[in-house]
Protein backbone atom coordinates (compact mmCIF):
# COMPACT_ATOMS: atom_id res chain seq x y z
CA UNK A 1 0.00 0.00 0.00
CA UNK A 2 3.04 2.56 0.63
CA UNK A 3 0.84 5.50 0.26
CA UNK A 4 -0.39 4.91 -2.53
CA UNK A 5 -4.07 6.51 -2.66
CA UNK A 6 -5.91 4.39 -5.18
CA UNK A 7 -4.92 1.44 -3.46
CA UNK A 8 -6.45 3.06 0.20
CA UNK A 9 -9.22 4.27 -1.71
CA UNK A 10 -10.33 0.39 -2.95
CA UNK A 11 -9.50 -1.06 0.34
CA UNK A 12 -11.54 2.11 2.26
CA UNK A 13 -14.51 1.16 -0.18
CA UNK A 14 -14.01 -2.22 -0.04
CA UNK A 15 -14.13 -2.86 4.04
CA UNK A 16 -16.23 0.19 4.95
CA UNK A 17 -19.54 -1.04 4.97
CA UNK A 18 -18.19 -4.65 7.57
CA UNK A 19 -16.24 -2.35 9.06
CA UNK A 20 -19.02 0.35 9.77
CA UNK A 21 -21.32 -3.12 11.23
CA UNK A 22 -18.29 -3.44 13.96
CA UNK A 23 -18.82 -0.04 14.86
CA UNK A 24 -22.05 0.11 15.40
CA UNK A 25 -22.11 -2.81 17.56
CA UNK A 26 -20.64 -0.28 19.89
CA UNK A 27 -21.72 2.96 19.50
CA UNK A 28 -24.99 4.49 20.58
CA UNK A 29 -25.58 6.31 17.22
CA UNK A 30 -24.53 5.80 13.41
CA UNK A 31 -22.59 9.10 14.05
CA UNK A 32 -20.62 7.68 16.72
CA UNK A 33 -20.27 4.51 14.74
CA UNK A 34 -18.48 6.50 12.08
CA UNK A 35 -16.71 9.04 13.86
CA UNK A 36 -15.04 5.85 15.45
CA UNK A 37 -14.58 4.33 11.55
CA UNK A 38 -13.24 7.44 10.39
CA UNK A 39 -10.44 6.70 13.98
CA UNK A 40 -10.25 3.11 13.02
CA UNK A 41 -9.24 4.22 9.04
CA UNK A 42 -6.96 6.02 9.80
CA UNK A 43 -5.09 3.91 12.08
CA UNK A 44 -5.70 0.81 9.83
CA UNK A 45 -3.88 2.88 7.00
CA UNK A 46 -1.29 3.90 8.75
CA UNK A 47 -0.69 0.23 10.11
CA UNK A 48 -0.48 -1.70 6.55
CA UNK A 49 2.42 1.03 5.84
CA UNK A 50 4.15 -0.58 8.24
CA UNK A 51 4.99 -4.77 8.64
CA UNK A 52 1.87 -5.39 6.51
CA UNK A 53 3.35 -9.01 6.69
CA UNK A 54 2.75 -9.63 10.04
CA UNK A 55 -0.66 -8.82 10.32
CA UNK A 56 -1.99 -12.32 9.39
CA UNK A 57 -5.94 -12.42 8.06
CA UNK A 58 -6.46 -8.41 7.03
CA UNK A 59 -10.21 -8.26 7.69
CA UNK A 60 -9.87 -10.01 11.30
CA UNK A 61 -6.56 -7.53 12.01
CA UNK A 62 -9.27 -4.38 10.90
CA UNK A 63 -11.94 -5.86 12.94
CA UNK A 64 -9.81 -5.76 16.01
CA UNK A 65 -8.20 -2.20 15.32
CA UNK A 66 -12.07 -1.10 14.90
CA UNK A 67 -12.83 -2.91 18.22
CA UNK A 68 -10.19 -1.14 20.02
CA UNK A 69 -10.89 2.34 18.53
CA UNK A 70 -14.49 1.82 19.86
CA UNK A 71 -13.86 0.43 23.24
CA UNK A 72 -10.94 3.48 23.62
CA UNK A 73 -13.97 5.86 22.52
CA UNK A 74 -16.03 5.15 24.67
CA UNK A 75 -13.95 4.77 27.50
CA UNK A 76 -13.08 8.10 26.85
CA UNK A 77 -16.92 9.11 27.20
CA UNK A 78 -16.58 6.90 30.62
CA UNK A 79 -19.14 3.92 30.17
CA UNK A 80 -19.76 2.36 33.38
CA UNK A 81 -19.72 -1.15 34.07
CA UNK A 82 -21.25 -2.49 36.81
CA UNK A 83 -19.43 -4.81 39.36
CA UNK A 84 -21.02 -8.04 39.88
CA UNK A 85 -22.44 -8.35 43.29
CA UNK A 86 -24.87 -11.31 42.97
CA UNK A 87 -24.98 -14.71 40.93
CA UNK A 88 -27.79 -14.01 38.28
CA UNK A 89 -29.77 -16.87 37.00
CA UNK A 90 -29.17 -17.12 33.53
CA UNK A 91 -33.13 -18.11 32.57
CA UNK A 92 -36.31 -15.65 32.74
CA UNK A 93 -38.21 -18.37 30.98
CA UNK A 94 -37.89 -17.02 27.43
CA UNK A 95 -39.64 -20.22 25.25
CA UNK A 96 -37.44 -21.54 22.48
CA UNK A 97 -40.13 -21.05 20.07
CA UNK A 98 -39.82 -16.94 20.69
CA UNK A 99 -36.78 -16.97 18.37
CA UNK A 100 -38.33 -18.74 15.98
CA UNK A 101 -39.46 -16.02 13.71
CA UNK A 102 -37.06 -13.58 14.58
CA UNK A 103 -34.45 -12.41 11.74
CA UNK A 104 -30.98 -11.26 12.27
CA UNK A 105 -31.94 -7.58 11.90
CA UNK A 106 -34.34 -7.54 14.36
CA UNK A 107 -31.81 -9.00 17.03
CA UNK A 108 -29.43 -6.60 15.71
CA UNK A 109 -31.68 -4.07 16.47
CA UNK A 110 -32.64 -5.38 19.69
CA UNK A 111 -29.03 -5.42 20.84
CA UNK A 112 -28.38 -2.01 19.84
CA UNK A 113 -30.72 -1.27 22.55
CA UNK A 114 -28.76 -2.49 25.41
CA UNK A 115 -27.11 -0.49 27.67
CA UNK A 116 -23.78 0.25 26.36
CA UNK A 117 -21.67 -1.87 29.19
CA UNK A 118 -24.22 -4.89 28.36
CA UNK A 119 -23.67 -4.32 24.53
CA UNK A 120 -20.24 -4.34 24.52
CA UNK A 121 -19.43 -7.37 26.67
CA UNK A 122 -22.24 -9.08 24.74
CA UNK A 123 -20.77 -7.79 21.51
CA UNK A 124 -17.42 -8.90 22.34
CA UNK A 125 -18.00 -12.50 23.80
CA UNK A 126 -21.10 -13.40 21.68
CA UNK A 127 -20.60 -11.97 18.32
CA UNK A 128 -16.94 -12.15 18.45
CA UNK A 129 -16.05 -14.78 20.61
CA UNK A 130 -13.69 -13.38 22.76
CA UNK A 131 -13.14 -14.89 25.90
CA UNK A 132 -14.41 -13.26 29.88
CA UNK A 133 -10.39 -12.81 30.51
CA UNK A 134 -9.71 -10.87 26.98
CA UNK A 135 -12.81 -8.65 27.66
CA UNK A 136 -11.88 -8.13 30.83
CA UNK A 137 -8.15 -7.18 29.62
CA UNK A 138 -9.60 -4.95 27.04
CA UNK A 139 -12.28 -2.96 29.42
CA UNK A 140 -10.46 -2.92 32.33
CA UNK A 141 -12.88 -4.47 34.48
CA UNK A 142 -12.76 -8.10 36.26
CA UNK A 143 -13.46 -11.22 34.69
CA UNK A 144 -16.80 -11.05 37.11
CA UNK A 145 -18.18 -8.19 35.98
CA UNK A 146 -18.01 -9.12 32.25
CA UNK A 147 -19.86 -12.11 33.39
CA UNK A 148 -22.41 -10.57 34.97
CA UNK A 149 -22.56 -7.92 32.44
CA UNK A 150 -23.23 -10.94 29.86
CA UNK A 151 -25.76 -12.23 32.19
CA UNK A 152 -27.69 -9.31 32.49
CA UNK A 153 -27.33 -8.55 28.71
CA UNK A 154 -29.01 -11.98 28.02
CA UNK A 155 -31.60 -11.63 30.53
CA UNK A 156 -32.47 -8.08 28.90
CA UNK A 157 -32.62 -9.72 25.29
CA UNK A 158 -34.68 -12.27 26.71
CA UNK A 159 -37.01 -9.65 27.82
CA UNK A 160 -36.64 -7.59 24.86
CA UNK A 161 -37.50 -10.92 22.70
CA UNK A 162 -40.93 -11.83 24.70
CA UNK A 163 -42.09 -8.40 24.82
CA UNK A 164 -41.86 -8.32 20.89
CA UNK A 165 -43.34 -11.65 20.91
CA UNK A 166 -46.41 -10.49 22.94
CA UNK A 167 -47.10 -7.29 20.60
CA UNK A 168 -46.89 -9.32 17.72
CA UNK A 169 -49.80 -11.88 18.64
Amino acid sequence: MNGDRASQRKLVEHYSPMLFTVARRYACQDQDARDILQDALIRILKGLQKNYKERGKPEEWMRTVVITTAINALNKAKVKYEVAVEQMPYDVGCPPDAYADMGAEMLMELIEQLPDGYKQVFSLFVIESHSHREISEMLGISEGSSRSQLVRARMALQAMILKNEKVRI
